[in-house]
């Protein structure tokens, strides 16, 4: 048994390296090509497809390694590992890019970022002290701030930790021949 987690935690780790890898490219990219892809809201969808594709890959990898049969605990370290890795690996990056390299960039996406909502706030006519209520907590906060990206990370971990949960469900298989 002891093999079998060495087995799963280093897949898990390569999967989460290459998955913090990736990440971080997209991140340096949108920075360097385009800042305003930071406040689309397709670019959080297709990262957090990445990063749950990235993650059942990992899973099925440590299956296959496994020999076809893994337990629930397997199959939920192969996913969150690989997750954990990459999302802090992410979240590192993000750090270094608007906090040390450039926190002007990160005030002009928060900037943007109450801008866009605004935008979208009044395309579904919500009224207006709704959304200078919203606006005005909005423009207080700092996305950026490593607290609020530390808080973030730790939020996406859980989000991750459920999906996890049932991603552990549908790749646990139990070995018929095991000695119980």
């Amino acid at each position: 048994m002891e093999a079998n987690n060495v087995s799963v935690k280093q897949t898990s780790m390569q999967y989460g390296l290459v998955l913090g890898g990736v990440l971080s490219l997209l991140t340096i990219s949108m920075y360097a090509l385009n800042p305003e892809l930071f406040v689309k809201w397709w670019v959080g969808i297709i990262t957090i497809v990445l990063v749950v594709i990235v993650g059942i890959v990992s899973t099925a990898k440590s299956k296959s390694n496994l020999g076809g049969f893994m337990s629930f605990k397997e199959a939920f370290s192969a996913y969150f590992i690989t997750v954990a890795v990459g999302l802090a690996i992410s979240t590192v990056v993000g750090i270094l890019i608007f906090n040390v390299l450039d926190p002007e960039m990160a005030t002009y996406i928060n900037e943007r970022a109450v801008e866009v909502t605004r935008e979208f706030m009044e395309k579904f006519n919500t009224p207006e002290a709704d959304m200078e209520a919203a606006l005005a907590e909005m423009q207080n906060n700092d996305n950026f701030s490593i607290a609020n990206q530390a808080k973030s990370y730790v939020f996406g971990l859980v989000f991750q930790a459920v999906l996890g949960l049932l991603i552990a469900l549908i790749f646990k298989r139990k070995d018929p021949n095991a000695i119980a």
